[in-house]
Protein backbone atom coordinates (compact mmCIF):
# COMPACT_ATOMS: atom_id res chain seq x y z
CA UNK A 1 0.00 0.00 0.00
CA UNK A 2 1.42 3.54 -0.59
CA UNK A 3 2.34 6.39 1.87
CA UNK A 4 -0.58 8.36 2.16
CA UNK A 5 1.38 11.23 1.23
CA UNK A 6 2.65 10.04 -1.92
CA UNK A 7 -0.81 9.11 -2.51
CA UNK A 8 -1.98 12.19 -2.26
CA UNK A 9 0.53 13.95 -4.34
CA UNK A 10 -0.18 11.48 -7.09
CA UNK A 11 -4.06 11.83 -6.66
CA UNK A 12 -3.28 15.75 -6.99
CA UNK A 13 -1.11 15.30 -10.02
CA UNK A 14 -3.95 13.94 -12.14
CA UNK A 15 -6.20 16.20 -11.74
CA UNK A 16 -8.35 14.82 -8.53
CA UNK A 17 -9.43 17.27 -5.89
CA UNK A 18 -7.15 15.40 -2.89
CA UNK A 19 -9.27 17.25 -0.48
CA UNK A 20 -8.09 15.71 3.04
CA UNK A 21 -10.86 16.06 5.74
CA UNK A 22 -11.12 13.59 8.93
CA UNK A 23 -13.78 11.28 9.40
CA UNK A 24 -15.02 9.85 12.98
CA UNK A 25 -16.73 6.91 13.72
CA UNK A 26 -18.25 7.48 16.77
CA UNK A 27 -20.28 4.50 18.70
CA UNK A 28 -21.96 3.80 22.12
CA UNK A 29 -19.75 2.49 24.55
CA UNK A 30 -23.04 0.68 26.24
CA UNK A 31 -24.17 3.24 28.76
CA UNK A 32 -27.81 4.13 26.97
CA UNK A 33 -28.30 6.35 30.14
CA UNK A 34 -25.22 8.75 29.73
CA UNK A 35 -25.70 8.68 26.10
CA UNK A 36 -28.81 10.41 26.09
CA UNK A 37 -27.92 12.68 29.69
CA UNK A 38 -24.27 13.90 26.95
CA UNK A 39 -26.60 14.46 23.51
CA UNK A 40 -27.15 18.37 24.45
CA UNK A 41 -23.80 18.69 25.46
CA UNK A 42 -22.71 17.22 21.93
CA UNK A 43 -25.10 18.99 19.67
CA UNK A 44 -23.66 22.20 20.91
CA UNK A 45 -19.68 21.05 20.72
CA UNK A 46 -21.10 20.34 17.10
CA UNK A 47 -22.77 23.33 16.57
CA UNK A 48 -19.57 25.10 17.75
CA UNK A 49 -17.23 23.13 15.42
CA UNK A 50 -19.93 24.45 12.10
CA UNK A 51 -19.80 27.55 13.62
CA UNK A 52 -15.79 27.87 13.18
CA UNK A 53 -15.57 25.81 10.22
CA UNK A 54 -13.83 22.59 11.47
CA UNK A 55 -17.26 20.28 10.94
CA UNK A 56 -18.28 19.56 7.11
CA UNK A 57 -20.77 17.47 7.99
CA UNK A 58 -22.24 14.79 11.25
CA UNK A 59 -25.07 12.99 12.22
CA UNK A 60 -26.62 9.38 13.66
CA UNK A 61 -26.13 6.11 11.48
CA UNK A 62 -28.81 3.60 11.62
CA UNK A 63 -28.24 -0.25 12.20
CA UNK A 64 -27.00 -2.68 9.64
CA UNK A 65 -31.17 -3.02 8.36
CA UNK A 66 -31.77 0.59 8.30
CA UNK A 67 -34.51 0.36 10.79
CA UNK A 68 -33.39 1.83 14.24
CA UNK A 69 -31.04 4.38 15.45
CA UNK A 70 -28.78 2.66 17.57
CA UNK A 71 -26.46 5.90 19.11
CA UNK A 72 -23.63 5.69 16.54
CA UNK A 73 -22.34 8.66 14.70
CA UNK A 74 -20.38 9.63 11.83
CA UNK A 75 -18.69 13.12 11.91
CA UNK A 76 -16.66 14.76 9.14
CA UNK A 77 -14.06 17.67 10.19
CA UNK A 78 -12.23 19.92 8.78
CA UNK A 79 -8.86 20.13 10.14
CA UNK A 80 -4.77 21.02 9.60
CA UNK A 81 -3.27 17.62 10.34
CA UNK A 82 -4.57 13.83 11.98
CA UNK A 83 -3.54 15.32 15.42
CA UNK A 84 -5.74 18.62 15.16
CA UNK A 85 -8.89 16.50 14.06
CA UNK A 86 -8.02 13.49 16.94
CA UNK A 87 -8.01 17.05 19.40
CA UNK A 88 -11.54 18.03 18.27
CA UNK A 89 -12.85 14.19 18.69
CA UNK A 90 -11.37 13.97 22.01
CA UNK A 91 -13.22 16.87 22.67
CA UNK A 92 -16.46 16.15 22.16
CA UNK A 93 -18.39 15.79 24.99
CA UNK A 94 -19.39 12.33 24.17
CA UNK A 95 -16.30 10.79 24.04
CA UNK A 96 -14.86 12.67 27.23
CA UNK A 97 -18.16 11.56 28.80
CA UNK A 98 -17.31 7.74 28.25
CA UNK A 99 -20.77 7.75 26.70
CA UNK A 100 -19.20 6.92 23.05
CA UNK A 101 -15.62 5.69 22.00
CA UNK A 102 -14.46 6.83 18.26
CA UNK A 103 -12.09 5.67 15.55
CA UNK A 104 -10.58 8.50 13.34
CA UNK A 105 -9.29 7.79 9.78
CA UNK A 106 -7.97 10.48 7.30
CA UNK A 107 -10.11 10.99 4.32
CA UNK A 108 -9.14 11.92 0.92
CA UNK A 109 -11.96 13.18 -1.28
CA UNK A 110 -11.37 13.58 -5.12
CA UNK A 111 -14.45 12.47 -7.13
CA UNK A 112 -17.58 13.88 -6.41
CA UNK A 113 -19.26 17.56 -6.94
CA UNK A 114 -20.24 20.12 -4.08
CA UNK A 115 -21.14 23.44 -4.78
CA UNK A 116 -22.47 25.32 -1.73
CA UNK A 117 -21.60 25.11 1.55
CA UNK A 118 -24.64 24.55 3.75
CA UNK A 119 -24.84 24.64 7.73
CA UNK A 120 -27.11 22.24 8.87
CA UNK A 121 -28.31 23.44 12.04
CA UNK A 122 -27.42 27.11 11.64
CA UNK A 123 -29.72 26.55 7.98
CA UNK A 124 -27.00 28.72 6.56
CA UNK A 125 -25.46 28.69 2.90
CA UNK A 126 -22.13 30.13 1.71
CA UNK A 127 -21.01 29.39 -2.27
CA UNK A 128 -17.53 27.79 -2.43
Amino acid sequence: MPEWSDYKAEASARGALALELFVVFSTPTGDGDKLAATLPDHLAYQRTLEENGQLVMAGPLSNEAGTHIEGAGLMIYRAPSLDAARALAKADPMHKQGARQFELRRWLVNEGALSLSVGLSTKSVEFR
